[in-house]
């Protein structure tokens, strides 16, 4: 299964824009917040089911974290600002062992991030509106099947 992550959009619609393209042609696209109404409109623009989560600047009554399974592997979807990942990630990995997933899915701090501990994959797409750490305007592309693999796409 090909999955579309993105994040960190913050309405810049240019840029977004730009990754429509590699979007439509995932099976499911993930926003990790800011801006919820991003995910609504790549919705809208691709035809893809998309599921967004409420960032730090949302003020959208939705979810903040989503919990669900895509190919036998579990995937904990949130921010991350409640859990300090600009910091560290103990408390994002306490918070996947407790939820039992393979796969954590944030935003938040715009840098991009693929890791891998204790079995757990910890996966930031960066930011397609303001990268920060010296990275490019990213998202990336996962393959789920019997591995799961992640492409960066630069923009």
């Amino acid at each position: 299964m090909k999955l579309g992550v993105i994040g960190d959009t913050h309405r810049n619609y240019k840029y977004i824009d730009k990754a429509i393209d590699y979007l439509k042609e995932c099976e499911l696209i993930l926003h990790t917040g800011d801006n919820f109404q991003d995910s609504k409109y790549i919705n809208k623009i691709t035809g893809v089911d998309t599921i967004g989560i409420r960032g730090n600047c949302d003020f959208e009554n939705v979810e903040d974290e989503i919990v669900f399974d895509v190919k036998g592997y579990r995937i904990f979807l949130c921010h991350g600002h409640k859990y300090d990942i600009k910091y560290s990630l103990r408390s994002i990995k306490r918070r996947a062992l407790e939820l039992n997933v393979d796969i954590v899915i944030f935003g938040h701090s715009h840098i991009p991030l693929n890791y891998k501990e204790d079995n757990i994959l910890f996966l930031n797409p960066g930011s397609t509106a303001l990268p920060r750490g010296n990275s490019d305007r990213q998202f990336v592309i996962i393959n789920i099947g019997d591995e799961v693999n992640v492409q960066d796409i630069i923009l």
